[in-house]
């Protein structure tokens, strides 16, 4: 047999239909490979019993205990059977309930003192955890013939525990693997030799073996380490394959011309930038004097003058004879970057218009919801080069628009766009053209490209002089009702000393799809509080009009208003005649208003942890010191709650990033988890394993300097090819 092919085997040839499909619509596996790369999540040995203590709610678990007590409750007037078991493990207690039919079988086996493996999903009832109907396997059954089944297949050995589903319990998942476990031998190893002898790493197909039947607790660290490192080098030798082609590509160098644009533009500037903003700028030119295309990732702290500096690069390439584009993700982050760059620029965005100045260029927007007109006129200064810098959403990928001589790309918060919109963009220059990607919080798929070093990164990790500190608390709405007064009232102080404040929630509130959905959450609600709808803009500024705020200026804002009403409330809040702004996530990003100082998060326990960062550096833009109250009804022991204080406790967006990226993994650093290709992570850890990445990249960066089409590297070629599938290879590319 061909040694890929036994691991390309549809799973279906040896499992049989249903197993098969259960596996491929719920876990995502569909070959022999993909099993036997599905490694177990933990190890429980024959006898130890697991910790019930420390069950996850809502999450399928596998634990093993024993039974304290089974009884059987008659309800509905003696028409239903409830089966009630009481498991324990020394560390804690855990109830079981099986109903009706399913009460016989269990009620027979299940008794004090019998021990099994069980499995299900945890839930919350009167206060107490347990599992509904779960399915269980017994371990230590009292018939010799009954029990030697388990027993071969339990005792004296490490149980691996599966990743699983409701379908699919652990120890099938287990089963499975056993079938194709023979395949494991055809395994084609990755790592040359040398390299594999060199760090005395076990070959590949005894990992996979120690990996799903270890006999000792060194096998499992043993192909722990081996198959991290495989992901590893695997991942790092793509992306070194694909910073070598990167810097074969041509594209035109763009050098600022001395007394152009730039020099005018800098000569005006009110203040100095910061030693950051400088150095950060330098490496942009330097990359930039280069024959082969920039791909730069600028992090930044919020506030801390990414727009400045991206700024300056889209002037040099403009002194150089090009054009620059900048992606927004939203038309109110548009305009709003459109209004400062053109405030920022002064009579140098006016370049060919009457009293504008020589060395000036025009600096046009181009949004989906313009006028044709205005819209035409964008488009014409585009092809023919009237216009140096444009700024606009998703409208600037359309086929209809074209470029003079697009020369950069800055991408403002990366994570808004998919990468197939970043490259539609970049196509669109002769040759390609520079790309500068910017993001305030990194995310978890940009930390992990980050530690991959896919990008070449630079970081302003300096506020401005003159930037205020911002205070955060987290406001216990339900244990503390007197807390969310108190925020209301230092909203009021807030606006009395002059200042501004915005109010954010989860939600709209006015669509009649939304309204209909939020009766039925309601209707929920009644029956369990913890089910309410997300709090909306709509509801909350009308309530906060009536009460608390009553007699201040209080406008909405959100996505689903007409461009020039967005337009309009953002003009005035900013000039100060809105005291209050109700808002969605719009206002996440850019946004600029030195004066607002307070902010008030509605249900913050919904925003993710990097959004709220973001949300948060809205305030503190000016001299005086921003506040922002993260209210809350999550329950204090709750997860949403840890995470809320972790970003009441801290303002460096590099941690907040690092606790996003532990609480919800990587996803997939060479696909697009949302659509639906597997993670090529399932060993390695980005946040654990950063010493295991850069051994694996220095390697990688040999390899591929040495051979870059890996000719003398069959096995490599062939792992990298089954990895890096057309799509995957295609969205590398693009990256």
């Amino acid at each position: 047999m061909d040694r890929v092919s036994s691991f390309d085997e549809p799973l279906k040839k040896l499992l049989g239909g249903a197993t098969a499909k259960v596996m491929a619509e719920h876990l995502d596996l569909h070959t022999v490979g993909d099993l036997l790369h599905h490694y177990p999540r933990r190890y429980e040995e024959r006898g130890r019993l697991t910790a019930l203590a420390d069950l996850p709610l809502d999450e399928y678990v596998t634990v093993v205990a024993q039974v304290a007590d089974a009884r059987i409750l008659m309800f509905n007037n003696g028409r239903g059977k409830r089966l009630e078991v009481t498991l324990t493990d020394g560390s804690g207690r855990l109830q079981l309930v099986f109903f009706g039919h399913g009460v016989h079988k269990p009620h027979k086996e299940l008794l004090p003192g019998r021990q099994a493996m069980f499995a299900g999903k945890v839930s919350v009832f009167n206060r107490k955890m347990q599992l509904a109907h779960p399915t269980y396997q017994l371990l230590d059954a009292s018939d010799a013939d009954e029990a030697t089944e388990a027993v071969d297949a339990f005792a004296g050995r490490l149980l691996p525990i599966y990743p699983a589903c409701k379908q699919l319990d652990s120890w099938r998942i287990a089963k499975a693997v056993d079938a194709v476990l023979p395949s494991a031998r055809d395994a084609v190893d990755p790592l040359p030799a040398s390299l594999r002898e060199g760090r005395g790493f076990t070959s590949l197909p005894e990992a996979l073996l120690k990996a799903h039947r270890p006999q000792t607790k060194a096998d499992i660290e043993d192909a722990r380490a081996r198959l991290k490192w495989d992901e590893a080098f695997v991942l790092q030798v793509a992306l070194a394959r694909r910073r070598y082609a990167d810097t074969q590509l041509p594209a035109a160098a763009r050098r600022p011309v001395a007394d152009g644009l730039l020099d005018a533009f800098d000569a005006k500037l009110p203040f100095t930038l910061t030693e950051g903003q400088q150095k950060v700028s330098k490496e942009i030119f330097d990359d930039l004097a280069t024959e082969h295309p920039m791909h730069r990732l600028l992090q930044g702290e919020v506030g801390s003058g990414k727009t400045m500096v991206a700024l300056r690069a889209m002037l040099a390439v403009v002194d150089a004879g090009g054009q620059a584009a900048m992606l927004a993700p939203t038309e109110v982050l548009a305009q709003q970057h459109h209004r400062s760059i053109t405030e920022m620029m002064g009579e140098l965005a006016e370049g060919g218009m009457l009293g504008g100045s020589d060395h000036g260029t025009k600096v046009v927007l181009l949004t989906g919801s313009m006028g044709t007109a205005a819209r035409r006129q964008a488009l014409l200064d585009l092809v023919t080069g009237e216009a140096g810098i444009v700024i606009g959403t998703h409208a600037l990928i359309e086929d209809k628009v074209q470029f003079h001589d697009l020369g950069l790309v800055v991408v403002d918060e990366q994570h808004r766009f998919g990468v197939e919109q970043r490259d539609a963009l970049r196509s669109k220059g002769k040759q390609p053209p520079h790309l500068l990607v910017m993001t305030a919080t990194p995310i978890p798929r940009t930390v992990a490209m980050t530690v991959f070093g896919d990008l070449e990164t630079s970081v302003l990790d300096q506020l401005p002089a003159g930037r205020s500190p911002i205070a955060s608390h987290v406001v216990p709405a339900k244990d503390k009702p007197h807390f969310l007064a108190r925020a209301w009232e230092r909203v009021r102080e807030e606006v009395e000393n002059g200042h501004q404040a915005y109010v954010v929630c989860p939600r709209i509130g006015d669509d009649a799809e939304e309204e209909k959905k939020g009766r039925a959450k309601k209707k929920a609600a009644e029956e369990d509080p913890d089910k309410r709808p997300p709090l909306a803009v709509l509801e909350i500024a009308d309530e906060l009009r009536k009460g608390a705020l009553a007699g201040l200026g209080v406008e909405v804002l959100h996505g689903r208003m007409h461009p020039d009403e967005k337009d309009d409330v953002m003009r005035r809040f900013a000039a100060g005649d809105v005291h209050v702004l109700v808002a969605t996530t719009v206002i996440e990003v850019g946004v600029n208003v030195p004066n607002a100082t307070a902010m008030v998060i509605m249900d913050a326990d919904r925003f993710g942890v990097s959004q709220l960062h973001q949300l948060r550096g809205r305030v503190g833009r000016g001299s005086a010191p921003g506040l922002c109250l993260l209210v809350s009804e999550a329950h204090e022991a709750s997860p949403a709650r840890a995470r809320l204080s972790a970003v009441a406790a801290t303002l460096d967006g590099f941690e907040l990033s690092r606790i996003d990226l532990e609480q919800r993994r990587e996803g997939d650093v060479l696909g697009q988890a949302q659509s639906g290709v597997r993670s090529s992570l399932r060993m390695l850890t980005v946040i654990d394993d950063e010493e295991v990445i850069a051994a694996a990249r220095e390697e990688a960066v040999a390899i591929v300097a040495a051979d870059p089409e890996l000719e003398h590297l069959p096995e490599l070629r062939t792992v990298l090819a089954a990895l890096l599938d057309k799509d995957r290879e295609e969205y590398l590319d693009k990256g």
